[in-house]
Formats: C-alpha cells, sequence, structure tokens
C-alpha cells in the first residue's frame, strides 16, 4: 500500500526558499518538485514573502525578481497566482531571452555571420552522406536559404523576434537562434552577466527540466561567476521533461553548495494513481511521493485491445462506458469536459478531436508546425479569435456581445471608416448586414471552407486580414501566386509569414491546403490548443489535472519515433541503437515513453483508465503483469468490443 503523508509535510520547504532569497545573501537551490506536489504554490508563497520583506527596497533600487517558465499557459497561471506587478516580471523563456538580446543588435548579426556558416557546413556533410529523396531536397533548400541569408547579412541590419509564433524572413530570429544567442551572450559577454545579475538579482526557473541546455548551461555559468550577489532558483522534476532540448542531468549535476529541497506530497492524485507513478520512475531515480493521509484510494484499469481495429473511437467509447461502471461514476459516460482523454502525439488528438484536415494542412510546412501546434499563427487567430466569437454571439442574439467585439476588433467601426458611411446613411447599416452574411453563410453551409469565410470577412471589411493569407483574396484562381496582393518588398519589411523563393511556395501551398479544408473544425480546433476540450496531449497539459483521465495509447496511429510503448511494456525488443546508447549513458527513447506515461497519468485526480492498442494482446498483457505496475485485476484484454 502506498505511503501517505499529512497535508502539511513540505510546509519546511517553503521556509528553505525564503532563507536563499534574502538580497544581501543570496542562494541558489534546486527545488525538486513530482506531479502535484503544489510547486506553483511555492513558488507564490516565496514571492509573496519576498514583497513583504524586500520589495520596496527593491523597487527603490530598480531591481527585479525574474520568473522565467516555459509556455504562456504556465506564466498566466502564475500570474494568476501572484497577480501583475512589476517586481515580479514573469515571461516565457523566449520573451526573457529576446528582452536581453534585443539591444545588442549588431553582436546578434556577428552571431550570425560566426554560427550560418557552421550550420551550412554541417547540412553539407549531412548531404554528402545521405541518399536522393525529399531528405536530400530539404537540405539542399536549406543550404540556399543560409547562402541568400549571408548575402543579406553582407550590409548592417536590425533583427525582429516573436516569441509566440513562427518567424520569417531574413530579419525574423528562429527560436532556436534566441536561445543561441542568448545562452552564447551570458557565457561569454562580461557586460551581458554585470546587467543580468544587477538587474535580476534572483532568476526563478519553472519547468527547469525542459529549459534549453546549452541555456541552463549559461545560466549556470551566470550563477557561479556571481556567488554572493545574485542566485538562481530553479524548479523542477527530471521525470517531466518531456522536450529532448532540456538538460537531463540537471537535477543530479547541482552543484554542492546549492539548497537542495524536496516536496514529498502529492496532493492531486489518488493513492493508486501515486503508487502506479511512484512504479514507474522506480527505475530512474529514488524520488518516491506521498499520497495525502485524506486522499481517495482511486482506479486504474488498462484496456488493451487489437491495433488493427477498424473502429477505434467505438472502442474507446465503450471503454469510458466500462470505467463509468468500475468506478460507479456515470460522469464517465459522458463527452465534454467530464473525462479528459489524452494522446500522445497532436495528430492523434486531431484525428479524434475532429479538426485532421485542417492539421494535416498547415502540418506540412514545418516553418508552421510551432505556431499551429499552439494556436498562435496570425491565419488561424482570423478565425479562432475573431471570425469564431462574433459567431458564436450574432447566433446566441447576445447584440451587445457582438458589437463589443466589433468594436474592438473590426476596421468597420473604427473612426475613419464610420465617417465615411454616416456621409451615405445610417452607420451600422453596413455592418449588420455584413455579419449577417457572413452567419448565414456558415451556419447554412455545413462544409462551407476556409476560404469561403476568408472571403466573406474580406468583402465587407470585416476583420483585418492576416498577411500570409492576403494572396487568396484575389480573383477564384487555382495558383494563389497569380492573386494580387502586396508587393514583396513591403510584406518582408513587415516580417510576414511568408518570403520568397522555394519557402514561399511550401507556405502558400500549406495555406490553399488549410484553407479548402471546412471551417466547422474550428471550435475544436480552438477548444484543443486551449487545453479546454476533451482531447489533449502530454505537452498541453503538463501542470494541469482533471478528475478522469484516459490515456490512448497507440504506437501505429501516432506516427511517431520519438517513443515506443511496444518497447517499454517488453513486447519489441530494444535495437542495437538502444543498446549502444544505454551502455554510454545516453537516454532511449523507451526512457522518453516512460516520462510521457507518468506525466499522463499524474494528471488524474479521481480514477486513470489507458487504451493500449498492440498486435498482440494476450503477449502485452503478459509482459504488464511482468512489469508489476498493474495488479492482474487491472488488466483487461479486449478483444472483440468492436470490429
Amino acid at each position: 500500500m502506498i505511503e501517505v503523508g499529512a497535508e502539511d509535510t513540505d510546509v519546511s520547504v517553503d521556509d528553505v526558499i525564503a532563507a536563499c532569497m534574502v538580497p544581501n545573501a543570496p542562494q541558489s537551490f534546486f527545488l525538486y518538485a513530482g506531479a502535484g506536489s503544489g510547486k506553483t504554490r511555492s513558488l507564490k508563497e516565496g514571492l509573496d514573502g519576498f514583497r513583504d520583506k524586500y520589495g520596496k527596497q527593491f523597487r527603490k533600487d530598480g531591481k527585479k525578481v525574474a520568473v522565467i517558465t516555459y509556455t504562456n499557459a504556465a506564466a498566466d497561471e502564475i500570474l494568476s497566482r501572484v497577480g501583475e506587478d512589476p517586481l515580479f516580471p514573469v515571461k516565457t523563456i523566449h520573451s526573457f531571452c529576446w528582452e536581453q538580446i534585443c539591444p545588442y543588435q549588431r553582436d546578434i548579426q556577428a552571431w550570425l555571420h560566426i554560427n550560418l556558416p557552421k550550420e551550412y557546413e554541417e547540412i553539407r556533410l549531412k548531404q554528402e552522406k545521405g541518399r536522393p529523396g525529399k531528405a536530400a531536397h530539404d537540405r539542399e533548400r536549406a543550404m540556399a536559404n543560409i547562402t541568400r541569408r549571408l548575402e543579406w547579412l553582407s550590409v548592417p541590419r536590425q533583427f525582429t523576434y516573436n516569441p509566440n509564433g513562427d518567424n520569417f524572413g531574413n530579419d525574423s530570429l528562429s527560436h532556436d537562434e534566441v536561445l543561441g544567442i542568448t545562452a552564447d551572450f551570458i557565457k561569454n559577454k562580461p557586460s551581458m552577466q554585470a546587467v543580468l545579475a544587477n538587474r535580476f538579482p534572483f532568476i526563478l526557473i519553472d519547468e527547469s527540466q525542459d529549459t534549453n541546455r546549452h541555456l541552463m548551461d549559461a545560466f549556470l555559468v551566470l550563477e557561479a561567476s556571481n556567488v554572493g550577489r545574485f542566485a538562481l532558483g530553479l524548479f523542477g522534476d527530471t521525470m517531466q521533461r518531456i522536450y529532448f532540448d532540456g538538460k537531463p542531468d540537471l537535477g543530479t549535476n547541482i552543484p554542492a553548495n546549492w539548497a537542495k529541497p524536496v516536496k514529498k506530497m502529492n496532493h492531486r492524485c489518488p493513492q493508486r494513481v501515486v503508487a502506479l507513478g511512484n512504479a514507474l520512475r522506480s527505475a530512474v531515480d529514488d524520488q518516491q511521493q506521498l499520497a495525502r493521509h485524506d486522499s481517495p484510494i482511486g482506479t486504474v484499469r488498462i484496456f488493451i485491445a487489437p491495433a488493427n481495429s477498424t473502429d477505434k473511437p467505438a472502442i474507446e467509447n465503450f471503454l469510458r462506458h466500462r470505467m463509468a461502471d468500475i468506478c460507479n461514476d456515470g460522469e464517465w459516460k459522458h463527452g465534454g469536459d467530464a473525462v479528459k482523454i489524452l494522446t500522445l502525439e497532436h495528430r492523434m488528438a486531431a484525428a479524434r478531436g475532429g479538426f485532421l484536415p485542417m492539421f494535416e494542412a498547415l502540418s506540412a510546412d514545418s516553418r508552421l508546425s510551432t505556431g499551429l501546434r499552439k494556436g498562435e499563427l496570425a491565419g488561424l487567430r482570423l478565425f479562432t479569435e475573431q471570425v469564431a466569437p462574433l459567431i458564436d454571439a450574432y447566433g446566441k442574439n447576445e447584440k451587445f456581445r457582438a458589437m463589443a467585439h466589433l468594436r474592438k476588433k473590426s476596421p468597420l467601426l473604427k473612426a475613419a471608416s464610420l465617417r465615411k458611411i454616416c456621409e451615405i446613411g445610417n452607420p451600422l447599416t453596413p455592418v449588420q448586414n455584413a455579419v449577417k452574411e457572413l452567419h448565414d453563410l456558415i451556419t447554412d453551409k455545413p462544409e462551407v471552407s476556409f476560404l469561403e469565410v476568408l472571403r466573406c470577412v474580406s468583402k465587407h471589411n470585416l476583420f483585418d486580414i492576416p498577411d500570409s493569407l492576403q494572396p487568396f483574396l484575389g480573383e477564384e484562381t487555382d495558383d494563389p501566386s497569380e492573386s494580387e496582393h502586396r508587393p514583396p518588398e513591403e510584406a518582408e519589411h513587415e516580417g510576414v509569414e511568408e518570403q520568397k523563393g522555394e519557402s514561399s511556395s511550401r507556405s502558400l501551398e500549406a495555406w490553399r491546403s488549410f484553407l479548402e479544408t471546412s471551417y466547422n473544425q474550428t471550435d475544436a480546433f480552438s477548444q484543443y490548443v486551449s487545453d479546454l476540450g476533451q482531447y489533449g496531449t502530454h505537452q498541453g497539459v503538463k501542470g494541469l489535472e482533471f478528475d478522469r483521465v484516459f490515456v490512448v495509447i497507440d504506437d501505429s496511429d501516432a506516427k511517431g519515433f520519438t517513443f515506443s510503448f511496444d518497447k517499454l511494456f517488453g513486447t519489441k525488443p530494444l535495437s542495437d541503437k538502444d543498446r549502444e546508447k544505454m551502455a554510454e549513458g545516453v537516454e532511449t527513447g523507451v526512457d522518453h515513453t516512460r516520462r510521457l506515461l507518468y506525466v499522463t497519468c499524474t494528471r488524474a485526480k479521481k480514477s486513470l483508465a489507458l487504451a493500449v492498442y498492440t498486435d498482440s494482446p494476450d503477449e502485452l498483457a503478459n509482459s504488464i503483469k511482468k512489469l508489476g505496475w498493474f495488479m492482474s485485476e487491472e488488466i483487461e484484454v479486449c478483444k472483440d468490443i468492436v470490429n
């Protein structure tokens, strides 16, 4: 049985953090905070206590405590707990880095001059060893792009960066470049170190296990060079590292003079899920969590089904009904928010969530992938943040909400537009007609395409059209390059998502394919990227919690190469490369898969179900029994549910 503890078991941890955050005697610390341990609460307590004791003096001296996290959602969560306060700027890692390097424009250009040729040479060597095919074509294109960019850098330039989306154009830095430049500058520029240590005597890094390893190394250099006047505070759990560029040995490679508080409690999960989490990580480290003494026992089941099943959604629906019976909890039968279904990969979630066509269309261009998965492409936000809320308000006859939305978003209600309309009649008549036409188009034609919606919006000037969609607003044509749009030099100046040459063609093709899919995918996609819908991935839900969690595991359907549950469960042998990595102490796909399973399972507050698809259900069941992670009665083989 799982060991339990009292609610206040970890109260001393907050005292350790408070003792470290003393301006005249700062001490760095690494806080181990496993799943459901109340990491954000400890961060809040530390900041609140600091504000009470030292806030007045820090404000007077113009100093701040920087709080860095990985995603916008995590930053918003911290801000909701701590409150907006200039003393504690809360930033994503990319935003923080860009703010630090932005003033160093000449140095950025010098860095690119040095590193772009290195990148070119790495690609060239791969090209020499590689085979002809799509990868070879992509490498040729990449080398050509680097050559063009180096030519563009032959004169002084200014650089831009958007931390919340994809960056295109010669003047736009990529996410990787911003992290790389920041790491290099912190390590090698004494002036950068001095500025950072003086401006931010304390830098607190949330989800530190996922912070880029090169940047984390740079922060460690900064800390070692400024002992006594600067401190790092790292919050994290290496078992919850889900991104490959994080620092693998962060938890075991902390300097001896650091404080290393540990939070033992899991305040989120029922006892059975805490025990499962402990079993999953027992092969990795010796960190074992305690369940709350007042936590329920909880329910866990793992269902095993054939991978060649023809109707997997029907199987998953049956299994949810099965869980309702097992748990005596009718909420398992319901859709919507009652059950959080976690997939291991975005494509699986898109297929089950009902937005696969639009997802696959934009995924075809890797340059759009980051913005797609985060829902931050301007071409997507036109539909999700402007069109959809308007149609929803109008359809519900909520006139005040619709008008408030238009006042905030629509150029039709800007003063200049209203003055022109007033000269010929009622200024609201064109607005009302435009909204009605758009609403009727979407509601009367269920399969209306994004392109039709786009052209209706443009026709009435309801919303500003993003640059990425401008090429599709000309005459009806199958070739977007023939459409009327602004001159390339004007678009490049504004940092649009497309640029001239082959990459422009690829992006246009992806946007064209997207626009030809149905607009009715919008709500499902919006729910997904905001983590409000029924479906989610391990990346999106890390740090979140749900009463009922249903994890869907399907190696064949995921089409991914970075994880293998067949290998983790023991039904597929390790490859020679796996063994080679293990011998060298290098992380394998099995290690990554174990962490994914840990992260997804430990989201559950009441009950947990896993559906595993495999070619050999009986063999998998036997392997899982041998692992000892699940009790025999928790393992069910389901061969003939639906065919």
